[in-house]
């Protein structure tokens, strides 16, 4: 993965709680974007990174949950992919 300025994120959950997350990369699979994120916030910090849908909406970026399990397979194997070659 092509590692851009890491970035700090902050956003408001479901709960209305502020999050703050790294950006660590975006990946674009099938012509959509997915950020791939580090959340910084958590206590029991495992260092799981999320990877969460990238909407433009205007000049404003939202994040969105992957419902579909082949969506988020599809993303998760290309990113494998990815670091595999890095790997190399």
């Amino acid at each position: 993965m092509a590692n851009q300025n890491d970035e700090l994120i902050e956003t408001i959950d479901e709960n209305g709680n502020k999050v703050t997350f790294e950006l660590i990369d975006i990946v674009t699979v099938d012509d959509i974007e997915y950020a791939l994120l580090l959340p910084k916030d958590v206590e029991d910090e495992e260092g799981e990174i999320l990877v969460m849908r990238l909407k433009k909406e205007g000049d404003e970026f939202t994040f969105e949950a992957i419902e579909d399990d082949d969506e988020f397979n599809k993303v998760a194997e290309y990113i494998e992919e990815l670091e595999d070659e890095i790997e190399e």
